[in-house]
């Protein structure tokens, strides 16, 4: 059985604590990141307790000293849980306006520092001439796959997004093999089925294309893994970087489809207009 986190804990210890105990508790419950950015003294401030009652507070719910709870919560952040990244102050909207443009910026300038577009132009060629293309994406990385899918089925209608309703992976890995493309996007907070799932398309013998976010270790075992930056000044990840990836890997695939691509686009431009669809 795994330990109790920070937050359980907390939650575990409430209907025994003093008053400035308690005090301490609710504020770490509304904001449990804050313990790993300040000191003892700093976080008594912020939840207006004394130091020894931090100090007392943190022996109570089992932690050696204030610093062993502090890696524990600092251990939390890194799994990108959007709670642990909130802060009790905030800045204003122009300012957190102008912080999060500053950093979306750092963070496209950052992603297509390390990513040479030779590798964005072979997984272009790779999709188009790939038997069947496979779009995979959990949690949020499922709105990039479904981006991505969206703006190459226009000329790659061999192209699938998946997971889709009703099916589970392993009908869907079943049908991947030799000659496939399978574009596995990745991003920060990831199942714990991806590991596997990336080894059984593997084992199928399909390439694979890997999108991830910084945090993730490089992969070489793999056609392609395309990191990308997402800090962001809030609670939030930033996805700009990954979502221009998408942009660009689209927009070239568009332009490598050649005169074939260009009649496909031809027909459904006349089937917008004989459906009356737009």
């Amino acid at each position: 059985m795994s330990d109790p986190s920070f937050l359980d804990r907390v939650r575990n210890s409430l209907d025994g604590l003093h008053p400035a105990e308690r005090r301490l508790a609710v504020f770490l419950l509304n904001f449990p990141g804050e313990l790993a950015a300040y000191t003892g003294q700093e976080l008594a401030a912020l939840a207006n307790v004394s130091a020894p009652t931090v100090s007392r507070f943190v022996k109570r719910i089992g932690y050696a000293n204030y610093e062993e709870a502090r890696r524990h919560v600092r251990t939390a952040r890194k799994t990108g849980a959007a709670l642990y990244m909130v802060a009790s102050s905030e800045d204003g909207p122009d300012k957190m306006l102008q912080t999060h443009l500053q950093q979306a910026e750092a963070n496209i300038g950052q992603t297509f520092l390390t990513l040479p577009a030779s590798e964005i132009e072979a997984l272009a060629a790779a999709v188009l001439a790939a038997r069947r293309v496979w779009i995979i994406g959990f949690r949020s990385s499922h709105a990039l796959a479904s981006y991505l899918h969206w703006q190459i089925y226009q000329v790659c209608p061999q192209a699938t997004l998946i997971p889709s309703g009703g099916h589970t992976m392993a009908e869907h890995v079943a049908a991947i093999g030799p000659g496939d493309c399978a574009i596995v996007i990745g991003m920060a907070r990831r199942p714990k089925s991806l590991p596997p799932l990336i080894e059984a398309l593997k084992q199928r013998g399909a390439q694979i294309a890997y999108v991830s976010d910084e945090g993730e270790e490089r992969r070489t075992d793999l056609g392609w893994h395309m990191q990308c930056a997402t800090l962001a000044p809030g609670p939030l990840y930033s996805h700009v970087s990954a979502m221009l990836l998408m942009q660009v890997l689209a927009t070239r695939i568009l332009q490598l489809s050649g005169q074939d691509g260009r009649r496909h686009l031809s027909v459904i431009e006349e089937l917008h207009r004989d459906l009356d669809e737009l």
